[in-house]
């Protein structure tokens, strides 16, 4: 099969090269990107961004003379005073040109940093890599909006981007072969005798039967074409359902008071990270959003990242609205469910029983996978105490099971958890 790219080279550039190039600098580039995701504001986290990687990773590998060994002969272009042989004095000590100083820089470099702009796809791509939603399975499917086209033999007629070469001159050869289309080799000999004939001026009798051969052959050429429109085959494509994985991802964050603003921009940003990672690699996965102080409920997607609204804290009220929507509209025989909680770890101390009840025998037996962010805290207070909520759901947590816990403090360690959280390494049973 031949893939021709026909899009448009973006800004006079090589597309082709440029793919290439981030081939080759991927680790690099991977760095830089992880890096710079951590400082992105939420409005902008899905544009293009403008990186920097070491000058020195991009050079490619090249062969040299060595320095040592073996034979060399050469005479310098425009040359007056030498003659091939002879041999050239070595300079006196300090005499030549071309040496700089003999500090070199401290730091064993010399290059400036190599500087170029991501485009928006280029950059989520790479951001979201190597990504899965954990034990993804098919459920019982009750939509088929995804279809993949599937080969389907050949067509007489189509868009010349689908022509079939190889089937359109095996075509071709059987016709001709059939018809006794003339060879060109067979044509040229009989052309290459009648050319010795008329330049010997022997065999009169033979040159006429030759003329006489050669239109025959020319006329039965001209009237079986080399490639004859009956001989032209397209390929033929046909829309197949593609079954469709449904899947649900709740999203249930703490805006209680206890929330300072940096635990809420770090649990904001964990969000953000989710929601692009779901609907980039993801056609048909719902998302639900959840704020809850002591009271919780359903918001739009600009309610639950940008509204200020505060209040105590009751845990307990998310997991019960959480329960409420499975009940209503994402049956678990239908759907994959999946759930991200992002807290500061505070609750009200008479809830805990509660919301670990819910979460135990409501939740986790429904979810393919329940992931906790505990967002600004320590892991361990001055006394050495965890906070409630973590201290709750550490008794859920089992080997193998579908409940895991991580904690961040700072910007630089959402994107590390995230991936630790949504590898395909944990998708796929690993540790």
């Amino acid at each position: 099969m031949n893939i021709i790219d026909r899009r448009l080279n973006p800004k006079g550039k090589s597309l082709a090269n440029r793919q290439r190039f981030l081939r080759r600098a991927r680790q690099q580039i991977l760095k830089a990107v992880r890096e710079a995701s951590g400082e992105r504001s939420i409005t902008d986290i899905a544009g293009g961004e403008r990186i920097s990687i070491p000058a020195d990773g991009l050079k490619e590998p090249g062969f040299r003379r060595s320095s040592h060994g073996g034979v060399r002969d050469a005479v310098v272009p425009g040359n007056k005073e030498y003659v091939e042989g002879d041999l050239i004095p070595k300079p006196p000590s300090g005499g030549g040109g071309g040496g700089g100083s003999a500090d070199g820089s401290p730091s064993g470099g010399g290059d400036d940093d190599f500087r170029f702009m991501l485009s928006k796809d280029e950059f989520l791509d790479i951001f979201l890599d190597d990504l899965e939603l954990p034990d993804l399975i098919k459920k019982n499917i009750r939509r088929s909006e995804s279809y993949s086209l599937t080969r389907a033999g050949f067509s007489v007629t189509g868009s010349p981007s689908n022509l079939n070469l190889t089937r359109t001159m095996r075509n071709s050869l059987s016709r001709r072969i059939a018809l006794r289309r003339p060879r060109p080799a067979d044509i040229q000999a009989l052309e290459d005798e009648i050319r010795a004939l008329e330049d010997s001026g022997r065999d009169p009798e033979r040159l006429s039967e030759a003329r006489l051969l050669l239109d025959g052959l020319l006329a039965r050429s001209r009237r079986v074409p080399y490639i004859d429109p009956l001989d032209v085959r397209y390929n033929r494509f046909e829309q197949v359902p593609k079954p469709v994985t449904q899947a649900v991802m709740f999203c249930l964050m703490d805006v209680s008071g206890s929330m300072t603003e940096h635990m809420k921009d770090l649990a904001k940003r964990f969000f953000m990270l989710l929601y692009l990672f779901l609907t980039r690699r993801y056609s048909h996965v719902d998302i639900v959003f959840i704020r809850h102080t002591h009271e919780a409920k359903e918001v739009d997607e600009e309610t639950f990242f940008y509204s200020t609204e505060t209040g105590g804290t009751v845990v307990s009220t998310a997991l019960a609205e959480m329960r409420k929507v499975m009940a209503e509209r994402y049956s678990p025989g239908d759907w994959n469910i999946y759930a991200a909680q992002a807290s500061d770890g505070d609750n009200t101390s008479s809830d805990n029983a509660t919301a670990a009840a819910l979460l135990e025998d409501a939740i986790l037996p429904m979810c393919q996978y329940f992931a906790y962010i505990e967002v600004g805290a320590e892991y361990k207070d001055w006394l050495g105490r965890e906070t409630d909520l973590w201290r709750t759901y550490k008794t859920l947590v089992r080997p193998g099971g579908n409940l895991a816990m991580r904690k961040v403090r700072v910007r630089s360690q959402i994107f590390p958890v995230f991936r630790d959280l949504f590898s395909k390494e944990r998708a796929h049973g690993g540790s």
